[in-house]
């Protein structure tokens, strides 16, 4: 499961868009086959085709459904809760989710063992997890990440959690703010 199809997939549903979803398989390197990449030569999942634009960036993806379809905000009106979003999602989408991708994933089983894995996983998303986010999201927190609606943050951070969940059995104890989310 890739945890960026499933940011971008929460959005389509909650914006209650229709789309054709198409599973590529990243254990079986389904992104790097032909066909594929004739659709989409960056090779990276999700993808978004909406006519002639072809999107490969969970992050723009999303940004480009919330200008296209305002319907359901994924960001509060309120610039302060706004830039919380932001900040949120760009600690997942960049100091979290890239240490844990498939490539670093397999690196390190292949090139230093796959006991190495898990270490490495414990000490990275406990990191972002911990020191980042508990610290942006205590102020902010109510029934979700920055409030009482669903927004930006809780499209990262969500799918970025089960995933660390179901790929690595993550049971570390997740700061309060987070686990509330």
């Amino acid at each position: 499961m890739s945890s960026c199809s499933f940011r971008v997939r929460i959005a389509l549903n909650l914006k209650g868009l229709d789309y054709e979803y198409k599973a590529i398989n990243l254990f079986k390197n389904e992104q790097s086959h032909p066909e594929y990449l004739k659709m989409n030569p960056i090779g990276y999942v999700p993808a978004l085709v909406d006519g002639d634009i072809v999107l490969a960036d969970s992050f723009a993806i999303i940004l480009y459904l919330e200008e296209k379809h305002p319907q359901h905000p994924l960001l509060p009106r309120d610039l302060a809760k706004k830039a919380i979003n932001y900040q949120v999602a760009n600690i997942v989408a960049s100091s979290i989710q890239p240490l844990l991708a498939l490539p670093v994933m397999n690196y390190i089983g292949e090139n230093v063992g796959e006991d190495a894995k898990i270490q490495w996983v414990y000490k990275h998303a406990a990191k972002g997890f911990a020191a980042a986010l508990e610290i942006l999201l205590k102020d902010h927190a109510g029934k979700y990440a920055t409030g009482d609606e669903i927004y930006l943050a809780d499209l990262f951070l969500a799918p970025q959690i089960i995933s660390l969940k179901e790929r690595f059995n993550f049971d570390m104890r997740l700061p309060s703010t987070i686990q509330v989310v």
